[in-house]
């Protein structure tokens, strides 16, 4: 069965690719949770951020906004110190502040979702790339919603961040077209 080349053979990686990567996301928790994670990436390696995601809905309340928002000066001094996470104080207190622009998004518009796959105009847009060097780090779209989301206070969402939400949520499919996932996504 072919896949694209970075799943690799890690099996955590593999079974991600396989059933997480690319799938559509309607889910505003879920959509949250990602942008975390994806910001909490920055400088590491994805399977850095996978192998630690259930240490991070531990320690960020199932990534619930609402308890999030809340987190006070103890809070952040408690993760600081939990090895389980990424220890970076700029990312902890970015994860505070986007819960609190994530909720600040939902009373505005209703929905995250329909927020943020308004970049795409509604419905996933599918790539037909062939090889892994033919997947840009960004796009206009991505470009559009980091700068929106800056706008609206979030931080560690920069373009290339942004751009492997959209691929992480399904807003983009990136799977390479030999890829067994490409033909069951597209």
């Amino acid at each position: 069965m072919d896949r694209c080349p970075w799943s690799g053979t890690d099996p955590l990686y593999v079974e991600y690719h396989d059933r997480e990567w690319g799938v559509p996301v309607h889910d505003d928790p879920k959509l949250f949770e990602f942008l975390v994670l994806e910001g909490m990436q920055a400088g590491l390696s994805w399977l850095t951020i996978l192998r630690k995601r259930e240490n991070f809905r531990r320690a960020f309340a199932d990534f619930q906004a609402e308890k999030i928002a809340n987190f006070d000066a103890r809070k952040v001094k408690q993760l600081l110190a939990d090895p389980g996470i990424i220890r970076n104080k700029l990312k902890i207190l970015a994860t505070i502040g986007n819960a609190k622009a994530y909720l600040a998004v939902r009373t505005e518009l209703g929905s995250f979702d329909k927020y943020l796959w308004q970049f795409v105009g509604g419905k996933p847009k599918v790539n037909r790339r062939r090889t892994i060097g033919q997947i840009p780090a960004r796009t206009a779209e991505s470009d559009a919603m980091s700068e929106d989301l800056k706008k609206r206070g979030f931080k560690f969402v920069g373009s290339t961040i942004c751009y492997a939400h959209m691929q992480a949520t399904g807003m983009v499919n990136d799977h390479v077209i030999s890829c067994f996932r490409y033909r069951e996504l597209a």
